[in-house]
C-alpha cells in the first residue's frame, strides 16, 4: 500500500506543470480575456513572467496545459529563473534532455522537490495536468508535506487547498483537466497565500513586499526613462519594472502588494482578494451612500478610505466632489458596504485618441489593442457612436473593457511648461499643472508660453491634445463653484487657486472660468442655457428633453450652490421659473441643471427664534398732554447654523421658539413668503439608523441629506451628525416628505 501511494504521489507531482508556448512577449492585452478576475490574475502573473499569451494576441483561457508548461510557471512563481543556468546541461529524465525546450525548468523544479517523475523514470512533459495535480504542486511550494495532508488523493489535497485559499475561483473537482485560465487564478492565489511556516509566500521570494498599497498607475516615467514604472498612492516614489514589460493598466486602482526584487525593482503587483470589487458609474454620491446609474445603492461611511486626485482621504472629504457621471471602483465587504473606494474607475490613461469627426470611432481599435465587445461611455453615461463629437477625447479602460469618452475642455493663457515647449511633460494653465500624455506632446508642442490655447482633457484630467482657443468648436466648457479665498473647484475635479476676479461676490456660485494673462482667473456667473420647460422629476424630463443618466443638479441656496440628486427633489414638477440654467449634451439630453431654491427666493430649514421688537408711539396722557408709550411685539426668524440666521420679521405665524420649520424668503428679503412646520418624531434611537444617510422610523425609511442640520439643545449650538450621535442615544427628527431636514439631541 505504501509503495502504491508513493507511486500515485509521484504521478500526481509529475503530471501538473505548465509553460505557455513562446509567443508575443510584449503583448499586454488579450482579446479573448474578458472576465474581471481572470484579467487581474493574468496581468499580475504576466508581469512576473509566470505566463504569457500567443502571437495572435490571445490568451486562450480555456485551453488545457501540459506538465512542461506548468513546470515553467512554477519556476517563475518561485522567482527562480536566475538559477536556470545551473540546470540547463544536466539530464534527470531521459525524455527531458538538454535539447528539450523545458529541460532547465523541469530539472530545477525536480531538484527543488516541487515535481517528480513516473516510476518508469520518465517525466512525460506533454501529458495534461489536472486541477488536483496542480493544487498538490502548489501546496508543496507552500511547504506542505504528505503527513500534513492525509492519505486520500485528490480529495485531501483539495480540502487543504481550499483551507489556505488556493482553490478560490477554481472549483472543487480535482480530477478535471486544468485550463490556462484556472492556472492563472491558482498561481495568483499562491502569491496571496501564507507558507505553512515562516510568513507569506511573497516574503519567501527574497525581495521586499510593500503590502496594503493602492496602485495609482503602471505607466509612470521610471529611472530608465520608460513609462513602465509603477506609482503607489502612498508616496511619490516610482518603481521600475524588473522585466521591462509594460503593464496594460488592468491593475491600476487596485489595493494589494507591490513585490520588489533584491535590487528594488518590481517583480509584479498582487491585488488583494478583498471582497467583491466592481467599477460603477455614479448617479449620486452622499456622505453615507453611493447610487449608480442603474439605481443600485452602496453603503459608505465618512471614514472609508478613498483614493482621489492623487492622494488617499476619508470619504467625508471627497464625496461632495464625486459628481454624477464619475467612475469609481468599489471594494465591497460581505455586508455590501464599501471597504475602499478608488475614484476614477481604477484606470489611469496612458494614451488617448482625439476624435476629429462627429460620430467617428477612428483609432479606437488601436486603444483597445484588438479587444472587442467594449462598451462606450461619454462623461460617465453609456452612449453610442453617434453621440461622439469632434474634439472629444477617448481612452481605454482594460479593467472594465470600456472606451471612456470625455469632452472636458479648458481654455486659457499658456503660463509655463516642463521641461521644454518641444517636449512638454506638464503644462500650466489657470495656475494648474496638467500632465501631458506622450501621445499629446506633438500637438501641445505647436504652442509656446504666452499663447492662448484650449486643452483637450481625458477623464482623469490629463492633456490629450491642444488646439487654438479661437476659431474652433473646441471652446472651453470649464464650470466650477467659487470658494472662499479665491479657490474655484471645477466640476471635472480640479481645484484652481489664484487671483479670481470678482471672486468675493461670487462665493458659492456656479461660474464659467477663463484666463487671458498670467495669474488671471476670470469668472462669470452661470446663467441662460437651454432650459425650455418644467422639470418633471418622476419622468426624468426637462420640457421635451430627457435627462442624461449622469445628470448633475445644483440648487442655489442661502450659502451658494449645493450638489443634489433627483431623489433630493421632493417636488414632482419644478416650474421653469426655478430653473436658472440647463445644459444639453451631444445626445440632446440635459446633463447639467441649476435650480433656484424657491418660487420667490430661498428655502431655509432651521429653528425658530423669537425676538421682542419695540417702539415708542405718541399718545395723550390722562392730563391731555403729549406723551409716548412703549409698544412691544414678537418678531420671528430662523436660525440655521452657528452664527447663521435670517432677520426677524414682524409676521403672524402660529409657531413658537424652538420649532423646526421650512421658510421661503421673498425676493426683497423683507419677510417670509411661506413658512411651514416640519413633521416631528421624538425619541428615535440610534439603532434606527441604517447608515449616515438613511434612518427608518415606524417602518418608513427617510433619506438624510449630507448637510442635514443637527442642534444640541443642551449646549445650544449646531453640531455635526457624528457629534449628535455620539452625544445621545436617541434624538428628535424633523422631516419633510421623505427627507430628514433637522435633528435635535439632548440628554
Amino acid at each position: 500500500m505504501k509503495r502504491f501511494w508513493s507511486f500515485l504521489l509521484a504521478a500526481v507531482m509529475a503530471s501538473s506543470l505548465l509553460v505557455l508556448p513562446a509567443g508575443a512577449a510584449d503583448t499586454v492585452r488579450f482579446s479573448d480575456v474578458t472576465d474581471r478576475n481572470t484579467i487581474m490574475a493574468v496581468e499580475s502573473l504576466r508581469l512576473m513572467g509566470v505566463l504569457d499569451g500567443y502571437s495572435d494576441n490571445t490568451f486562450r483561457p480555456g485551453a488545457a496545459l501540459n506538465r512542461a508548461q506548468f513546470c515553467k510557471m512554477a519556476v517563475y512563481a518561485m522567482h527562480g529563473q536566475e538559477e536556470l543556468g545551473l540546470y540547463s546541461t544536466v539530464t534527470i529524465f531521459p525524455d527531458a534532455k538538454p535539447s528539450h525546450w523545458a529541460s532547465a525548468y523541469i530539472n530545477m523544479a525536480s531538484r527543488k522537490g516541487v515535481i517528480a517523475g513516473y516510476p518508469d523514470g520518465r517525466f512525460h512533459p506533454e501529458r495534461s495536468v489536472t486541477v488536483g495535480q496542480a493544487v498538490t504542486i502548489l501546496l508543496r511550494m507552500l511547504g506542505y508535506k504528505d503527513e500534513d495532508i492525509g492519505g486520500v488523493w485528490p480529495a485531501s489535497y483539495m480540502a487543504v487547498g481550499a483551507t489556505v485559499g488556493l482553490t478560490d475561483g477554481v472549483g472543487t473537482n480535482g480530477n478535471a483537466t486544468l485550463t490556462r485560465g484556472q492556472a492563472a487564478q491558482l498561481f495568483l492565489n499562491l502569491l496571496r497565500a501564507d507558507m505553512k511556516e515562516k510568513g507569506s509566500y511573497l516574503s519567501s521570494l527574497g525581495g521586499t513586499v510593500l503590502a496594503n498599497q493602492v496602485l495609482v498607475t503602471s505607466s509612470a516615467a521610471g529611472p530608465d526613462g520608460k513609462e513602465t514604472a509603477m506609482k503607489l498612492a502612498s508616496g511619490e516614489t516610482v518603481y521600475q519594472m524588473a522585466s521591462g514589460k509594460a503593464s496594460n493598466g488592468a491593475l491600476n486602482g487596485l489595493r494589494g502588494s507591490l513585490v520588489l526584487d533584491k535590487s528594488g525593482k518590481v517583480l509584479t503587483f498582487v491585488p488583494d482578494a478583498m471582497g467583491v470589487q466592481m467599477t460603477i458609474t455614479v448617479a449620486s454620491a452622499k456622505a453615507g451612500q453611493i447610487t449608480d446609474v442603474s439605481g443600485a445603492v452602496y453603503t459608505v461611511t465618512g471614514t472609508t478610505q478613498t483614493y482621489y486626485n492623487g492622494a488617499e482621504k476619508p470619504w467625508s472629504q471627497v464625496f461632495s466632489w464625486v459628481s454624477a457621471g464619475s467612475t469609481v471602483t468599489l471594494y465591497l465587504n460581505a455586508a455590501g458596504g464599501a471597504d475602499y473606494i478608488f475614484v476614477g474607475g481604477g484606470s489611469t490613461a496612458s494614451s488617448a485618441v482625439i476624435v476629429y469627426d462627429d460620430g467617428s470611432t477612428a483609432g479606437f481599435g488601436d486603444l483597445t489593442g484588438g479587444a472587442t465587445g467594449y462598451k462606450l461611455y461619454k462623461n460617465g453615461a453609456e452612449v453610442v457612436a453617434k453621440d461622439i463629437r469632434k474634439y472629444d477625447v477617448a481612452t481605454y479602460s482594460p479593467a472594465t473593457n470600456a472606451i471612456r469618452v470625455c469632452d472636458t475642455r479648458i481654455s486659457g493663457f499658456y503660463e509655463s511648461c516642463s521641461p521644454s515647449p518641444d517636449e512638454p511633460e506638464t503644462i500650466t494653465v489657470l495656475g494648474h499643472d496638467f500632465p501631458v500624455l506622450t501621445t499629446a506632446r506633438e500637438s501641445v508642442s505647436k504652442f509656446k508660453p504666452g499663447d492662448q490655447l484650449t486643452l483637450l482633457l481625458t477623464e482623469d484630467n490629463q492633456v490629450a491634445g491642444a488646439v487654438e482657443a479661437k476659431g474652433t468648436v473646441a471652446s472651453s466648457n470649464a464650470i466650477g463653484i467659487v470658494r472662499e479665498g479665491g479657490r474655484v473647484d471645477l466640476l471635472c475635479g480640479i481645484s484652481l487657486t489664484g487671483a479670481a476676479e470678482d471672486g468675493a461676490d461670487l462665493v458659492g456660485q456656479l461660474v464659467r472660468v477663463s484666463s487671458t494673462y498670467r495669474g488671471h482667473i476670470g469668472l462669470s456667473r452661470l446663467s441662460g442655457g437651454n432650459a425650455g420647460g418644467n422639470l418633471d422629476v418622476a419622468e426624468r424630463t426637462l420640457g421635451q428633453r430627457k435627462l442624461a443618466d449622469n445628470v448633475m443638479i445644483f440648487q442655489n441656496g442661502v450659502d451658494g450652490a449645493e450638489a443634489v440628486s433627483l431623489s433630493d427633489l421632493t417636488d414632482g414638477v419644478i416650474p421653469s421659473g426655478r430653473i436658472a440654467y440647463a445644459r444639453v449634451n451631444s445626445a440632446n439630453k440635459v446633463d447639467l441643471i441649476v435650480l433656484n431654491s424657491g418660487v420667490d427666493g430661498t428655502v431655509i430649514y432651521g429653528r425658530v427664534y423669537i425676538e421682542i421688537a419695540s417702539t415708542e408711539v405718541p399718545i395723550k396722557n390722562e392730563a391731555g398732554e403729549d406723551d409716548t408709550k412703549l409698544v412691544t411685539w414678537e418678531t420671528i426668524g430662523v436660525e440655521y447654523g452657528n452664527g447663521k440666521r435670517t432677520k426677524a420679521f414682524s409676521m403672524r405665524y402660529d409657531v413658537n421658539g424652538g420649532d423646526y420649520v421650512a421658510v421661503t424668503l421673498n425676493r426683497g428679503g423683507t419677510g417670509f413668503s411661506s413658512l411651514k412646520k416640519l413633521s416631528e418624531t421624538k425619541n428615535v434611537p440610534n439603532s434606527a439608523w441604517t447608515s449616515e444617510s438613511l434612518v427608518t422610523i415606524g417602518g418608513r425609511t427617510y433619506t438624510v441629506p449630507s448637510n442635514v442640520l443637527c442642534y444640541n439643545r443642551d449646549m445650544k449650538m449646531w453640531v455635526t451628525l457624528a457629534e449628535a450621535h455620539a452625544y445621545a442615544e436617541q434624538c428628535s427628527i424633523y422631516t419633510e416628505g421623505g427627507y430628514v431636514r433637522c435633528i435635535e439631541v439632548k440628554r
